[in-house]
């Protein structure tokens, strides 16, 4: 199969699961705006999170290796599980041990116990899953997509509508869901098979680990991007802030959705791709019509964010809209770096993945500090925009010794610059901000559209040669 032919063929299937899944936020965010508080939802954002945090260190981040390691021929696929599953179980083993530091820590310290069900689940079920896509079952990882919404929906309805469970409730439809999904592809996918003692590599476990060890601090410098700025929202202004704050991160999703949709069939395309001047050609043509799709999603997004915020949420949480642009912003850019990412991850650069990370996570706190007291909650939503553009350019100059992707630099500014301007305009509501709104919105698309066009007639040509 031609190799773009494949990429989109993997993007369907892929999008079939990730939207399923990642769609739940959204059908779910009326309920939960309407059954919690801000101040529940702003503990039940820092308990996710808190999680979240913790899943890629008590797991070693060994699903990155998973999905590299499994994806490359040269390396029997038992081995690669067995590692992961192995390296998961022990990491788990060790974190018992700090329960009574967890049990401490302000604002999760009476959901210890928890956090401990869904840090294994989320393992369990992230070690499945990925092992799952680097056997190239996208079918049944899609398919695994679509069930792991239904049930959490179904849990999330039965917990926090029926028996009215609270904070509690939410997070343990999070916790079972994963059981089901961990199961369900156990059984179907017979996983069992692949746990063997007996390595084919004696080696392989300390590569993959070695290879996995530089993302664990690369995903919390990630976390500190993202998070950390919720932390200290919640401490500077109160859990009801952090409550809307968290919900206005909840609107830039649908570009993660996009981009997440994409980011797993391009892993797997990314890998294949051998030759170095295809492989330049390859990531330039994609990242053009990548980032143009982006950007006119971001620019769509914050002209109607008043509208989808009106739809989703309650009227107590309807104030979040104001901080939604910037964040829609930085979700942008933090979709661009994980394009760059990719490059990374072909190489198995893992290292280079931490130290661009870590600048960005350094550059977030501290604007976090200046900006909150002086701008509120929207300080902490530019701060992460900030990051995330500076670690884009840090890694847009450090890949070109790997893959030198031809920038359109005229253009990245020029989109920038246009949502910056849109999100000002949305955000002080200017006179007649829905016609400026409008007209850049038009331009963002004129401008974008052509890439997405010449990438749509390459591939019509190429179908009509064959």
């Amino acid at each position: 199969m031609d190799k773009y032919k494949k990429l989109i063929y993997n993007t369907f299937i892929f999008g079939i699961g990730t939207f399923s899944s990642k769609i739940l936020v959204f059908l779910l965010l009326p309920l939960y705006t309407r059954v919690l508080t801000n101040a529940d939802y702003g503990v039940v954002d820092l308990i996710v999170q808190t999680s979240n945090l913790l899943i890629p260190i008590i797991s070693m981040g060994i699903a990155n290796g998973v999905i590299r390691y499994g994806l490359d021929k040269s390396y029997k696929k038992s081995d690669v599980f067995t590692t992961g599953l192995i390296t998961i179980l022990a990491g788990f083993l060790i974190f018992l041990l700090f329960e009574p530091l967890i049990s401490k820590i302000k604002y999760i310290s009476e959901y210890s116990d928890i956090i401990y069900f869904y840090v294994l689940m989320s393992s369990l079920r992230s070690l499945c899953s990925q092992f799952v896509r680097s056997k190239n079952m996208v079918k049944l990882y899609a398919f695994d997509g679509v069930l792991s919404t239904i049930t959490t929906t179904s849990i999330t309805i039965l917990f926090l509508v029926k028996l009215k469970l609270g904070v509690n409730g939410y997070l343990l439809a999070i916790i079972l869901s994963d059981f089901l999904s961990s199961v369900f592809l156990i059984i179907t996918a017979k996983l069992y098979k692949y746990v063997k003692f007996n390595f084919k590599n004696k080696f392989l476990p300390k590569e993959m680990i070695l290879y996995s060890i530089p993302l664990i601090p690369t995903t919390i410098f990630w976390w500190i991007t993202n998070v950390s700025d919720r932390f200290i929202v919640a401490y500077m202004l109160g859990t009801e802030a952090n409550g809307l704050y968290a919900i206005s991160y909840k609107i830039p999703t649908i570009i993660t959705l996009i981009s997440s949709i994409f980011t797993e069939a391009w892993q797997i395309s990314a890998v294949g791709e051998k030759s170095i001047d295809e492989r330049e050609k390859f990531f330039t043509n994609v990242f053009k019509s990548y980032a143009s799709i982006i950007f006119i999603a971001a620019s769509a997004l914050i002209l109607f964010v008043k509208v989808i915020t009106k739809l989703l949420v309650s009227n107590s949480f309807y104030p979040s809209w104001q901080y939604v642009p910037f964040l829609v912003m930085a979700t942008s850019y933090s979709c661009l770096v994980n394009f760059l990412g990719s490059i990374y991850f072909v190489e198995k650069k893992s290292n280079l993945s931490l130290i661009t990370t870590l600048v960005g996570a350094i550059i977030n706190i501290i604007l976090n500090f200046i900006l909150i007291p002086k701008l509120g909650i929207n300080g902490a939503s530019f701060a992460t925009f900030i990051s995330f553009s500076s670690v884009f350019i840090l890694r847009a100059l450090n890949t070109r010794k790997f893959i030198k992707i031809k920038w359109n630099c005229n253009k990245l500014i020029l989109n920038t610059f246009l949502l910056l301007i849109q999100s000002l305009i949305m955000i002080f509501e200017i006179p007649y901000w829905i016609i400026f709104e409008i007209t850049i919105f038009i331009i963002m698309s004129l401008i974008n559209t052509k890439d997405v066009l010449k990438s749509i007639r390459k591939l019509l040509k190429r179908k009509m040669k064959k």
